[in-house]
C-alpha cells in the first residue's frame, strides 16, 4: 500500500507541520506500508525521495519516477493551518477520491472557524468563555468590549492555528496592537473573556470504533498564556498526567468526549480547556493536532501505553472505511 505522509501548508505553522511528519515517517509500519514524504507548500507540492524532488500533479495527486507514475492508496495528512486544517485539502481529496485520515472536509472546515464551532456547540451546552466577533473595517468600541467582557481579554484571528496572531489585553492602551496583531492572520477575529483557572489539554481519537480519551495534560506557561512561543519554544511546563481530583478528571473526559462526537470528529484532536471552579471551559478544538517531539499528543500517547504505530495503523483502516458523501 503506498502511503503518503502529507506535512506542510501554507501558512507559518508548515514549520510544525515538517516536525510532526517527520515523527509519523518514523513510525509508519514499513513491511505494512510504502511511505512517500509529501510536501505542500505555497510555491510547490512534491514527493521527496533521498533528497531529490518530484512535483506532484494536482490532477490526480500522483508523481512521476523513473518514468512510472506513482499512486497513493490513501493520504495521512499532517498539515497544520491551511489547506490541510481548514477542509481545501479534505474536499480535494474527496473529488479524486482519495482515502485521507483525520476528519472530513466539513469537520475540518467548521472547527478552523472559531466562531463557528461556538456556535454549534452552544447547543449541546458546552461551557465556554463570553464572546464578540468583529470583522475587519467595522467600528469596534473598546470600552463597549470592556463593559461586556471585562479585563483582561483575548483577541484572537477567527481562523489560525498554534497560537498565532493571539494576544491578551489587560489595558485598552494595548488594544489598538492586539487588533493589528489578530488582522494580521485573518479578517475577522474572536474577542473572549478571561477565564481563570488552570489550562489542559485533552488528546482524543476514534479508536477501534469507540471514542477514546488518550490523556488530560496540565499547560503551566512561563507566559501570560499558552502562546506559540510557550508551545513550541520551551517557555512552558507540561504535566501529564494533569493532577487533577478524580470529579474532575471525569468532568473533563466526559466533556471532551461530548464535544468530540457531539462535532462528527473522526482521527486525531486535542482539545483545549480552562478549568474554572472545576467546571471544563472550551477554548478551542484542533483537528490536526501537533506531532512534533515537544507537542501535547504524543506525550499523551506514551502516558496512555499506546504504540503510536498502531494508532497511525488506526488512523489508516479508518480512512480506508471512508466513503465520499457522493459515494454513500
Amino acid at each position: 500500500m503506498n502511503v503518503a505522509v502529507v506535512m506542510g501548508g501554507y501558512s507559518d505553522e508548515s514549520v510544525i507541520s515538517l516536525r510532526s511528519g517527520q515523527l509519523i515517517l518514523n513510525h509508519l509500519d514499513t513491511s505494512k506500508y510504502t511511505v512517500f514524504e509529501v510536501h505542500i507548500l505555497l510555491d510547490q507540492w512534491y514527493c521527496i525521495i533521498d533528497g531529490e524532488k518530484y512535483p506532484i500533479n494536482k490532477a490526480d495527486f500522483s508523481f512521476i519516477k523513473d518514468n512510472q507514475n506513482i499512486h497513493f492508496d490513501v493520504a495521512v495528512n499532517t498539515v497544520h493551518g491551511t489547506p490541510g486544517e481548514d477542509g481545501h485539502l479534505q474536499a480535494y481529496w474527496e473529488l479524486i477520491d482519495l482515502p485521507y485520515s483525520g476528519c472530513n472536509y466539513y469537520q475540518s472546515s467548521l472547527t478552523f472557524n472559531k466562531r463557528d464551532t461556538l456556535s454549534v456547540l452552544s447547543k449541546f451546552d458546552i461551557p465556554k468563555a463570553k464572546s464578540i466577533y468583529i470583522t475587519k473595517g467595522k467600528e469596534i468600541d473598546g470600552n463597549k468590549i470592556v463593559t461586556e467582557l471585562g479585563l483582561p481579554f483575548f483577541v484572537k484571528p477567527n481562523q489560525s492555528g498554534s497560537s498565532l496572531g493571539v494576544s491578551m489585553v489587560s489595558n485598552l492602551d494595548d488594544f489598538q496592537k492586539a487588533l493589528d496583531f489578530a488582522f494580521a492572520e485573518d479578517h475577522d477575529i474572536l474577542i473572549e473573556s478571561y477565564l481563570n483557572g488552570r489550562e489542559v489539554s485533552v488528546g482524543v481519537m476514534n479508536y477501534k470504533g469507540s471514542t477514546k480519551v488518550m490523556g488530560i495534560t496540565e499547560i503551566l506557561s512561563q507566559n501570560s498564556f499558552f502562546d506559540y512561543e510557550a508551545k513550541y519554544l520551551g517557555k512552558s511546563e507540561e504535566i501529564t498526567p494533569a493532577h487533577l481530583s478524580e470529579e474532575v478528571q471525569n468532568r473533563v473526559e466526559e466533556t471532551a468526549k461530548k464535544i468530540y462526537e457531539a462535532l462528527g470528529m473522526s482521527g486525531f484532536s486535542r482539545t483545549d480547556f480552562i478549568i474554572m471552579n472545576d467546571v471544563p471551559h472550551f477554548i478551542e478544538i484542533n483537528t490536526n493536532p501537533g506531532l512534533s517531539p515537544q507537542s501535547i499528543f504524543p506525550q499523551q500517547a506514551a502516558y496512555s501505553k499506546m504504540d503510536f504505530s498502531d494508532l497511525l495503523d488506526n488512523e489508516i483502516s479508518l480512512a480506508l472505511q471512508h466513503k465520499p458523501i457522493w459515494k454513500k
